[in-house]
């Protein structure tokens, strides 16, 4: 099942390709309105955290609340189809524009370190650059394929040497600047911006960018938005992590924003104030190692620096190319789990249990990419931010168009709500919707290349994705949100085909419609420490002899198929790991029993049958108990009504539960008996063990019948007292 991760590994994940604009994001923002970009990619900055409120109100609404859910939930199938087309745009470039910034940082010192051994041959920086980008992303392509917990493993090793470059980075320009003094970049005038030829696309016939200030103020906006893709990643990783899922996003969205601000603003900021002028175009491929090469301090201090920048500036960049994948692969899991596309997308991988074919369609359309752009920067970074402003703008106006159409409680909202009287004004999700769409706008008539190429590419997704649903459903291929599963048939249950420690509890369950008792233990069960195994038991007909040799097929219907689907919903709404089985029984409770016993179970977990009472239930367990072969295990049977009551009965040999009331009765015959028995010792077990004795005595005797008469009216007595049981 999924291996859930960390809110620092989620950080990491998200991290990787929104910290890793900053060695981009700045420079090609100032290609494109000039020195006062530093402070439209602050704007962009903020903007980001706002749209991260968003996402934490979605995903408190549905765990796989990314852009597809949530716009369907609010505006329906046909443009959570356009948005999410717009949004694979953008994860199909992600991808290469990050692998291909890396080369460019690599190939950059490569040649540097060339020049200065007065060598003749210097290697092509764009063509090199495209290569590298390629080998990195065949490299993810396999990390992935292995499985996110993998990846987000290296994404935090990344972030931690990360960390350790940003630091650096950032003291050594703050004492440049303390020693050369600062002067900031010119205030965002519109007297101060200056537009490149292929900055203001469509509008650069007209005088509108030039004399009304919020359209220029938006134009520079719309080139600085690469410094917050990576958003949407966001709600691919939520599905996968941990226990309390709401509380670690937030925490997650903090480390992003702080992190993002620091290093991508500050980044920008420093490259203008420190390097001058006449050089920085020529480090617009490579814009940290042109700064690291510009701050005060011996030269062999400095190119060290500038050696460890490219290398974290390799890894983080590669590490955006993992997430632009993992992004993507989740995107389109979710459009298939609506069948969108067809299950054959979904097919597990034999091994690792990844959605392996919409990887390899992902990482082939990024490599496309990187060949068709041939390692140019600036063509990728034109070409992008078309449909991740449109996926944003959307998901936005779904958020609100929720607000009303599902009005109830979430464990987030966006702030800014003014009630009056009983109607709610979100004005907070108003504001970035409104945000959004005045960006989406702008960007469709200044960024030519991104327009063009973005709605070719959106019309396109949007006409596979509207055929495919129509061949899907034609088809009948209709278990729509049904996860997918692999079958790994086995002899017989035990611990290591499982991959669970002994002493895990062992959780029934055979209608999806009443898995309260799975949902009560895993909010009391820590699955660092203890394995929660959930089975559901095929009960066969008596004659079915060989149910052993049935075909897994043939024990994994579709009935299964939608009960571990629901499990796994609820499992990862909670934020852990559960482990699930399926297997055949002619008995319910021998089934039951001989699989606790053989998966070493310390507790088994039952919902109310339909058919008994819940004191018989456990009687008929406990003889189901004495017919199991030895060694007999002792195990714990919870059994949970729908309101959360719980039910606890203890199988084989086990201390009993006293009452306060039996154990002050104990406690006054011992202090009666003890004064007569003087000076021999007499312990409370003394008398226990005693009694037990005579009354075994007793039903072994003349004097059974009287003996069984009393019990039947103690236990009269004892039920009449608690009253009417469940």
């Amino acid at each position: 099942m999924l291996g859930f991760i960390s809110f620092w590994q989620a950080a990491a994940v998200v991290l990787n390709d929104m910290g890793s604009s900053a060695f981009y994001a700045g420079a090609i923002a100032e290609h494109f309105i000039g020195k006062t970009a530093p402070w439209f990619v602050l704007a962009i900055m903020l903007l980001a955290f706002a749209v991260q409120s968003l996402y934490f109100e979605s995903c408190s609404m549905f765990v796989r609340g990314g852009v597809y859910r949530v716009v369907k939930e609010g505006m329906g199938s046909t443009l959570a189809k356009f948005s999410v087309s717009a949004l694979m745009f953008d994860y199909i470039l992600t991808g290469p524009i990050s692998g291909v910034s890396a080369g460019l940082y690599l190939v950059g010192l490569l040649n540097e370190l060339l020049r200065h051994a007065h060598s003749h041959f210097l290697l092509p920086v764009n063509a090199t650059a495209a290569l590298f980008a390629v080998l990195v992303t065949i490299y993810f392509w396999w990390e992935n394929i292995k499985g996110i917990p993998e990846s987000s493993e290296k994404a935090l090793r990344i972030m931690h040497v990360t960390t350790v470059m940003v630091i650096l980075v950032i003291l050594w320009c703050a004492y440049t600047l303390w020693v050369r003094g600062a002067h900031l970049p010119p205030w965002p005038r519109l007297s101060n911006l200056v537009y490149s030829n292929d900055a203001l696309g469509w509008l650069r016939h007209t005088s509108l960018p030039y004399t009304v200030g919020i359209i220029g103020v938006f134009i520079g906006l719309g080139h600085s938005v690469l410094a917050m893709s990576g958003e949407e990643t966001m709600a691919q990783v939520y599905r996968e992590l941990e226990h309390p899922k709401l509380p670690n996003l937030e925490k997650a969205g903090m480390v992003i924003f702080l992190y993002s601000l620091i290093f991508t603003a500050g980044v920008a900021f420093c490259a203008v104030m420190i390097v001058p002028d006449s050089v920085r175009n020529s480090f617009s491929g490579n814009p940290i190692s042109g700064l690291v090469m510009h701050l005060a301090g011996p030269f062999s201090l400095r190119l060290a620096l500038r050696v460890f920048v490219v290398v974290v500036g390799v890894l983080m960049l590669a590490g955006a190319v993992n997430t632009a994948i993992v992004g993507s692969n989740g995107v389109l899991n979710r459009v298939s789990e609506d069948g969108i596309l067809p299950d054959w997308f979904r097919h597990p991988h034999r091994r690792f249990g990844t959605s392996h074919r919409i990887l390899n369609l992902v990482v082939g359309l990024q490599l496309f990419t990187i060949l068709l752009s041939r390692g140019n920067i600036f063509l990728l970074g034109e070409a992008y931010a078309f449909g991740v402003m449109w996926s944003f703008a959307m998901k936005g106006l779904a958020v609100l168009v929720l607000r009303y159409k599902q009005p109830g409680k979430r464990e987030f909202r966006v702030p800014l709500n003014i009630r009056l009287g009983s109607v709610e004004i979100p004005l907070g999700v108003g504001i970035i919707t409104a945000t959004l769409f005045a960006l989406c706008l702008i960007n469709l008539f200044t960024k030519q290349v991104a327009t063009v190429s973005g709605v070719v590419f959106t019309l396109i997704f949007f006409g596979v994705f509207s055929a495919s649903e129509r061949f899907t459903r034609k088809r009948g291929a209709a278990h729509t949100e049904l996860d997918q599963f692999n079958l790994e048939p086995g002899e017989d249950l035990n611990p290591d085909t499982l991959g669970v420690r002994p002493g895990n509890v062992l959780v029934m369950f055979r209608d999806y419609n009443t898995l309260h008792n799975l949902d009560a233990t895993l909010d009391r069960v820590d699955t660092h420490r203890q394995d929660v195994v959930v089975l559901h038991m095929r009960l066969l007909a008596r004659a079915a002899s060989g149910e052993y040799e049935l075909a897994p097929e043939q024990l994994f219907s579709g009935k299964e198929q939608e009960l571990f689907t629901r499990a796994l919903s609820l499992a990862e709404k909670k934020g852990k790991t559960i482990h699930l089985a399926v297997a055949p029984a002619t008995d319910k409770w021998d089934g039951i029993l001989r699989a606790a016993q053989s998966l070493r179970s310390s507790s088994i977990v039952l919902g109310l049958s339909p058919s008994r009472q819940v004191t018989e239930e456990a009687r008929v367990a406990g003889l189901a108990w004495e017919r199991l072969s030895e060694p007999k295990p002792q195990l714990a049977l919870e059994i949970y009504s729908p309101n959360g009551q719980e039910h606890v009965f203890y199988l084989g040999p086990h201390a009993p539960h006293l009452t306060l009331k039996e154990i002050k009765l104990l406690h006054n015959i011992w202090l009666e008996l003890s004064n007569e028995v003087a000076p021999t010792e007499l312990h409370h077990h003394d008398v226990i063990h005693f009694a037990l004795h005579e009354l075994l005595g007793e039903i072994r005797n003349d004097k059974r019948e009287e003996a069984l008469a009393r019990l039947r009216q103690h236990l009269q007595q004892i039920k009449d007292r608690r009253g009417p049981q469940v």
